[in-house]
């Protein structure tokens, strides 16, 4: 089984606004409403990719119950604890005529301590059934910046191997906990090691840094592929993932299809390679619908064949 951990999830609404401008009345073309939080949506993308999944994290108040309703119509497996605030509510509006997209997410509920417990609780129970976890999103007022990295510490002395995706203090401080993989876009990886990045060069000395930090490895995820490390030691490599990006429909929340599909790919035992070129084609493939964590198993395959990947040099001074 997989293991998604949404902290703070949210009912997404997605609705498509040509030529959208601030301060003007629009008539919106298309929407879709759906259970939200980039761990949701990992979730969402792995049942439909026919992968085994449990989702678990915080809902509260008649948007978590309606997070838990859209999430049972959708046949993805649940095990949420209810707290006492209510979930929150977020917008995405998609310009289909020049592609640009605005999203405004709330900050969502506090969560308390005895809250926090038996999310601990519920985790260590599902655990005993978990290959591997994915711990994606923001965190809820109250959290705690490091409650990422107490999941992680927690999990790893269970055996089970967690992915990140996250942002901020949050996100380093995970990293620091030994994350079997963290997932970036470059605006993250950026803000994690502390430097911008001019080039290529950059990029492979950015996650090489990442590893440095405490992760064991590291996917910097772009809108053409991803830029990884894989292995560890005198093994270590350095690997360019690349696909030609599609005309999109909208690009809200193609970095959790990526973590999906490599996480499939990591649970079936795939190489590291194949679990790469799965998460771009993943992350490419659901360019193509309109909602996050959407994806056509079908076409993902067929996309495969068109994912490269190909060998970095590695920086002389590592």
């Amino acid at each position: 089984m997989i293991l998604t951990v949404t902290l703070n999830a949210a009912i997404d609404r997605t609705v498509a606004v040509p030529n959208f401008r601030l301060g003007r009345r629009h008539r919106a073309v298309e929407s879709r409403t759906v259970a939200g939080g980039k761990g949701i949506n990992v979730a969402r993308a792995l049942a439909l990719l026919g992968r085994p999944v449990i989702a678990t994290g915080f809902v509260g108040g008649p948007s978590g119950t309606r997070v838990l309703e859209q999430l049972h119509e959708e046949s993805v497996l649940t095990d949420f604890i209810e707290i006492a605030a209510e979930t929150r509510i977020n917008l995405a509006v998609i310009d289909p005529t020049s592609g640009e997209q605005t999203e405004i997410n709330e900050r969502g509920p506090a969560v308390s301590a005895e809250e926090t417990k038996r999310l601990f609780d519920r985790i260590g129970y599902l655990a005993g059934g978990a290959k591997i976890c994915v711990l994606a999103g923001s965190l809820p007022p109250g959290a705690g910046d490091d409650l990422y990295a107490r999941l992680i510490d927690a999990l790893r002395r269970r055996g089970v191997p967690c992915v990140l995706d996250a942002e901020g203090e949050a996100m380093l401080a995970g990293t620091r906990a030994g994350a079997a993989m963290v997932t970036p876009n470059e605006t993250e990886a950026e803000e994690l090691v502390g430097q911008e990045f001019a080039d290529g060069s950059d990029l492979a000395t950015g996650l090489l840094e990442i590893v440095r930090l405490g992760a064991e490895q590291a996917a910097i995820t772009r809108p053409e592929g991803c830029v990884a490390t894989v292995g560890e030691g005198s093994e270590r490599r350095l690997l360019e993932v690349h696909t030609e990006p599609l005309e999109p429909v909208s690009t809200v929340g193609s970095g959790d299809a990526f973590v999906a599909g490599y996480v499939a790919a990591r649970y079936e035992g795939r190489s590291e390679e194949e679990c790469l070129a799965y998460g771009v084609a993943c992350g490419a493939e659901s360019t193509q619908h309109f909602g996050a964590g959407f994806v056509d198993r079908n076409q993902v395959e067929r996309m495969l064949g068109a994912v490269s990947v190909h060998d970095l040099e590695v920086p002389a001074e590592v």
